[in-house]
């Protein structure tokens, strides 16, 4: 069948983080800019991308970092969006009122208008990844905004995971799922774990590619953060871009870059009819999943 190009190229950032966010705030909006003269469409940085990753340790001071949306970094970006006439996801620490904080996304369109927040609905907690100590969990549900380029999702992280995130994403439109992430090895465990965990965190996002028909785009950060007495965390980077049928388009390897893709987001449409597993869903036999258990 005859398949009508959308062709669309995206940005993704992939970098160290400094101790000094005013200098990891510089360096992003530097890379946003060169990828949009380079040809980058939509661009998506890390998470949290403007500060070390503060959730290593349960720290009240941290809470000073946070800031609200929109405020001083959405607004810089939003300048870049509207000079250049890209899209630009965005991800930050929200302050969102007094003792209200989330992991967010903010979307910025061509025009320099705020689409959107994303909130990430899955927090974890685990050893130096202690996120519900600063963020309340998202309610603003999973979303898409359509773009001068296409339509997007954002996932954050944790929510990477969880297939039921994707589903509901791409049931409403979206084309694109990027995933800001923040997610590496403990340097004590790596040598026993560490290709199995990075392996399950590849495949699990490609996986959802697969069943929704949609590009997955996956940006994480790269180095060796210590922010607390212990060895810290060992981000591995590789963010990747995957196709409409799982296939692995474009990956980085361990150092600072911004990754470039061509995508033809008119294959979503071609893949969706061929592997119709969205036609194809028991919707009437699935209310258990809204369950913790199916004993409940």
């Amino acid at each position: 069948m005859p398949v009508n190009k959308r062709l669309v190229t995206v940005g993704l950032i992939q970098a160290k983080a400094h101790k000094d966010p005013s200098l990891n705030l510089l360096l992003t909006l530097e890379r946003a800019e060169k990828a949009a003269k380079d040809g980058a469409q939509i661009i998506c940085t890390q998470e949290l991308f403007s500060t070390q990753y503060f959730c290593q340790s349960e720290d009240h001071s941290n809470f000073k970092i946070a800031e609200p949306i929109p405020g001083p970094i959405t607004e810089k970006f939003q300048i870049i969006a509207q000079r250049y006439k890209v899209v630009i996801i965005v991800s930050l620490f929200e302050k969102r009122g007094s003792g209200v904080y989330h992991n967010s996304a903010a979307i910025i369109n061509t025009d320099g208008s705020l689409l959107g927040v994303y909130r990430k609905m899955h927090i974890p907690d685990d050893p130096l990844y202690y996120e519900k100590f600063y963020f309340t969990p998202g309610d603003l549900g999973f979303q898409t905004w359509e773009t001068t380029f296409g339509t997007i999702g954002i996932l954050i992280c944790w929510d990477q995971w969880y297939p039921e995130a994707a589903r509901l994403t791409a049931m409403q439109g979206a084309e694109i799922i990027f995933y800001p992430t923040a997610i590496g090895w403990h340097p004590s465990e790596k040598s026993n774990y560490g290709k199995r965990q990075y392996d399950a965190w590849e495949t699990i996002q490609r996986s959802h590619a697969i069943a929704n028909g949609c590009y997955v785009a996956s940006v994480n950060r790269t180095g060796h953060e210590l922010t607390i007495k212990s060895d810290g965390i060992e981000f591995w980077g590789q963010s990747f871009i995957a196709g409409t049928s799982g296939e692995m388009l474009k990956k980085a390897n361990l150092e600072e870059t911004t990754l470039l893709c061509d995508l033809d987001l008119g294959k979503v449409e071609v893949t969706r009819t061929h592997w119709p597993f969205m036609r194809d869903r028991r919707i009437d036999a699935y209310s258990g999943i809204t369950k913790r258990l199916l004993d409940d």
